[in-house]
Formats: structure tokens, C-alpha cells, sequence
């Protein structure tokens, strides 16, 4: 036996060896000003101030409401000599939930997005986001000119250096690291994810890949093969005013091959939609096109093509004369007014061939794509398949794509899921990865499908139906999301209006299929099935 002596002695020793361990493993919480001094590589932080609970009014933009008090630091990343990123990051003062959620950019970025500062530290996130590099309007690319590394910054670096530098922060500030971190974004954010994932699989546990741009070379390429379709030929333009035509014309082919004839074209890639049965008859008016129209609109669906075959998918019928349709995005309210005209001529002008007077009348689609190609895959695409790092720390995916999308054709999301499947085998890419097809959703949101699933970061909601719940449970609890459920709001401008119609999004290849009784905006009697 131990005598009691030798016993404390060994007690002593034991609890002096664990106060040491303990400290080194978790060390002392900073305040929030104090992080104004934390010295961190290629990194200034300008700012660190401690906000109280209610309204706060961000540098850029309106005064956000009913916020929780938080740590707010800001600061500057300098990956290079021309690098410039600004960044912030948002601390839950108490009740975090011990997860960081970073936020993405849309377009050409050029700003911090405050509100999703805003929704996620609302739901004691930990939360940061970036301007990417720069100052500038998101369809904006002038600062892109003879700057390759404020390219390589918007392109891939500064949403990894802010991951990275947010972490650190949130470590100092809490004493401990993020037990979890999240990323969900949409269209260039969606590109950020996938960018996430195949080239920095350390940085977050979960992704959402909503509608992702990860094929910018082509996807701007074909906007500016969509540019001669719809400009380059004699009363090839079709306005806007014809587009309602249109989408009569596409729903009355293809709305009722789901067995459900409710607005909605459920599986698009099943539509065999002939614009030519729109060919004006007589005098031209709104309701027919005439033969260049036919030709530019036939173009369109089928997607830009050059001496090598396909550049990028073709849009999905059914859509587009709905708000934030083509209007917005394909046709524009007037010629060389869309905003794929201004993306893909910003693009060719500031990052592949440095030219202010670039004038997409000259744009070649073999020489031009290539150009693009050579000069912008690197810091641009986010198009590898292989995804075994990610998967392999335990990484879980979720993307989705509305099949109305008029910004980024919802086939080139299809194509990346199946290039994924291929490469890591449809099983094992079953297990960490899925895709959700969303009918009737137009770009990230909006449109007449059920298009509210909580694919927005803090829903924190419902993992039945709430995307982001539903990837926290996957990574969580390990519950790989089979449906989720979406719904339409009486107005989609308003998330507490009442819900019309909910339906149930299926994990692809399968679709939400009608089982032939009950009402149709029930999700209740619909089931997943084969195609």
C-alpha cells in the first residue's frame, strides 16, 4: 500500500501537472480591445471595439437592428505587395454556439457584406467576411487592370487568408478554437465554396455551393458568345416585352410532364421546347418572334459552342419573364443592358486582355475562350473533381442550383456533381457530397417554384427544411440530408409572409414526384423518385 504522505505528495504533483496542461491548451480569454494588438503574419488590425446590444450602423450601408452585443475586429491582410484585403470578423460577447460561419461575395465582390455579418452573429455565430481586395461596385472590374494579384486575391486568396486570420482571432478572443465552421454562399460565392473545398479542405467543415460560378472562364466566355447571339445580327434582340411569350409558350410544352400542371417545369432537362413554334405567322407583335429572334433564342437554350464542342450550358426553359429572370440577367431592359453583357465585357477588358476598349464584337469563341482559359484558370475555376481531402477530414457538401437560373445555367452545376461522382465514385461521393435541384427558382432565390430552404448562413432552423440545419446535422450527427423541404411565401420579398405552396427538394438524380391525391402544394404527397 501507499502511505498517505506519498499519496498527497503524488496528488500535488498530479494537480500542478494538470494546471499546466490545462493553461497550454486554453489560454486566456482577451477582451475585445486588446485583439487591436494581436500580431498576426501579413495582417493589421485597424480596429477592435466592443459593440452593445441593439442597432449598429456599419461603415458602408443602413444600420442593422437587433443585434446581440459583439466583439467587432477589422483589419488588412497583405498577402503581397499589391494586396489590400479588408476584412472584419463578428464575436458573440456571450452565448456563442461555439461554430464559425464565414460569409462569400457576389459578382466581382468589392465590398464587405454586412448583413450576413448581421444574420449569423444574430444566431451566436462567430462569423467574418471580405471585400476581397478592392473597393468597387459588383459589376465592376476596373481595378482588376495590369493588377494580377488583386486578381489572385479576389480569385481565391483573400476568402483562405480571411478563413485563416478569423480563426486566430476568435481563438484569442474566446480562449479556443471554432469547434465547427461553416461556409455557405451563392453564384461568385458559390464559386468560393468549391474553391474552399478543392484547394483549402482545412478551412471549413461544411459547405453550401449555391448556383456556383466554379466554371468562370466558360461561363463568361459563353456570356459573351450569348452577347453576338442576341447583338451581333440584324433584329436579332429579343426585348423584353416578348419574354412573357416566351415563357407561356415553354410552360405549355413542358409544365405538365411532372403530372402536375402548376407553373412549374420540374425537371427542366426533360423539355424539348421548339422556340420555332413562336415564328411570327403574320405582322410582328409581343406574342411571336420573328426568324432572327427564333435563331438568337434557339442559341440560348442550347448554349455557346466553338471548334471544340460545347463552352458552357445552354438556360433551361420555363422561367424567363419572371423577376430577376432574363430581363435582368440575358436580354437586359435594353441592348448591351443585361448583367451577363456587363460581367462577361468587364472580364475579357480587365482580366484576360487588359484592354479598357475591348469590344466584344470582335470576341472569338476559339481564340477568346482559350485566351481566357490560359490567362484566368488558375485563379478563377474551381472546376477539380477530386475532393479527397475534404472528404477525407470528415467534409461534408451540399450544392443547389435553381433550374430557372437565367445568371449561370443550372446544367454546369449537374455536370461539376457528375465530374465529382466520376472521379471519387458515385458511392463514396454520395457520402459527403449532394446536390439539390431547386424547379422553378431563379438565380440563388426568387422565381414561381418553392424557392425557401434556409440556403441562407443562421437559419439555424429545421434540418427537414433548412439547408444550412441540414448540413450542421450532417457534420454533426452524421444524417446525410435526403430531401429538404422548400417553400413559396405569399411574397418572396417578405421570408414572414405566408407560405402557398411547399415542395419537397430532392437529392440528385431524384425528383419530387406526385403520388396522385391530396393537394398539389402539400409536400406531404409528393415522393422522392427516379427520373
Amino acid at each position: 500500500m501507499t502511505s498517505p504522505s506519498r499519496s498527497r505528495t503524488t496528488l500535488a504533483v498530479l494537480a500542478v501537472a494538470a494546471c499546466i496542461a490545462l493553461a497550454s491548451a486554453a489560454p486566456a480569454a482577451q477582451t475585445c480591445e486588446t485583439l487591436s494588438k494581436l500580431d498576426l503574419p501579413a495582417t493589421s488590425i485597424t480596429s477592435a471595439e466592443s459593440v452593445a446590444a441593439g442597432s449598429f450602423t456599419p461603415p458602408v450601408g443602413k444600420a442593422l437592428p437587433n443585434l446581440p452585443a459583439f466583439c467587432r475586429v477589422a483589419g488588412v491582410i497583405k498577402p503581397s505587395s499589391d494586396s489590400s484585403i479588408q476584412f472584419e470578423v463578428w464575436m458573440p460577447a456571450s452565448h456563442w454556439n461555439g461554430k464559425f460561419q464565414g460569409a462569400g461575395n457576389g459578382g466581382f465582390a468589392g465590398a464587405i457584406g454586412y448583413d450576413q455579418l448581421m444574420n449569423a452573429v444574430a444566431h451566436n455565430y462567430a462569423t467574418a467576411a471580405t471585400d476581397t481586395g478592392h473597393h468597387a461596385g459588383g459589376t465592376d472590374a476596373a481595378w482588376a487592370l495590369d493588377h494580377p494579384e488583386k486578381i489572385a486575391d479576389f480569385g481565391y486568396r483573400a476568402i483562405h487568408e480571411t478563413a485563416v486570420k478569423a480563426k486566430a482571432i476568435l481563438h484569442a478572443f474566446y480562449g479556443e478554437d471554432p469547434q465547427r465552421s461553416y461556409f455557405s454562399s451563392c453564384s461568385n460565392g458559390g464559386r468560393q465554396a468549391l474553391m474552399e473545398a478543392q484547394r483549402y479542405p482545412e478551412d471549413y467543415d461544411g459547405i453550401i455551393a449555391g448556383a456556383p460560378a466554379n466554371y468562370w472562364t466558360h461561363l463568361l466566355s459563353n456570356a459573351a458568345w450569348d452577347n453576338l447571339a442576341l447583338l451581333g445580327g440584324k433584329d436579332s434582340y429579343i426585348p423584353p416585352k416578348k419574354l412573357p411569350a416566351i415563357q407561356a409558350a415553354a410552360l405549355a410544352a413542358c409544365d405538365a410532364l411532372d403530372g402536375v400542371k402548376d407553373g412549374v417545369i420540374e425537371d427542366p432537362s426533360r423539355c424539348h421546347f421548339d422556340p420555332g413554334v413562336l415564328l411570327c405567322q403574320a405582322a410582328e407583335s409581343d406574342s411571336c418572334l420573328t426568324a432572327p429572334q427564333v435563331a438568337a433564342l434557339k442559341k440560348l437554350y442550347a448554349g455557346g459552342r466553338n471548334s471544340r464542342g460545347q463552352i458552357f450550358p445552354g438556360y433551361a426553359p420555363g422561367g424567363e419573364a419572371e423577376l430577376g429572370g432574363w430581363t435582368a440577367w440575358i436580354t437586359g431592359p435594353a441592348p448591351e443592358r443585361s448583367l451577363l453583357y456587363a460581367f462577361s465585357t468587364q472580364f475579357f477588358k480587365n482580366m484576360v486582355f487588359d484592354n479598357a476598349a475591348w469590344d466584344y464584337h470582335t470576341f472569338n469563341a476559339d481564340r477568346d475562350t482559350k485566351a481566357a482559359e490560359d490567362k484566368q484558370t488558375r485563379n478563377m475555376n474551381a472546376t477539380d473533381p477530386d475532393l479527397n481531402r475534404f472528404r477525407a477530414r470528415g467534409g461534408k457538401l451540399i450544392l443547389y442550383h435553381g433550374w430557372s437560373d437565367a445568371a449561370i445555367a443550372p446544367e454546369n452545376t449537374i455536370d461539376y456533381y457528375g465530374s465529382v461522382a466520376a472521379k471519387m465514385g458515385a458511392q463514396q461521393t454520395a457520402g459527403f457530397a449532394r446536390l439539390f435541384m431547386v424547379p422553378g427558382m431563379q438565380h440563388c432565390g426568387g422565381g414561381s417554384g418553392t424557392n425557401s430552404f434556409g440556403q441562407y448562413p443562421g437559419s439555424s432552423g429545421d434540418p427537414d427544411r433548412d439547408m444550412e440545419a441540414a448540413l450542421e446535422r450532417w457534420v454533426e450527427k452524421g444524417v446525410a440530408p435526403e430531401r429538404i423541404v422548400a417553400a413559396k411565401h405569399k411574397s418572396d420579398l417578405d421570408p414572414a409572409s405566408a407560405i402557398v405552396r411547399t415542395r419537397p427538394l430532392c437529392a440528385y438524380p431524384l425528383v419530387a414526384r406526385y403520388q396522385g391525391s391530396g393537394s398539389t402544394d402539400d409536400d406531404a404527397n409528393f415522393v422522392c423518385a427516379k427520373r
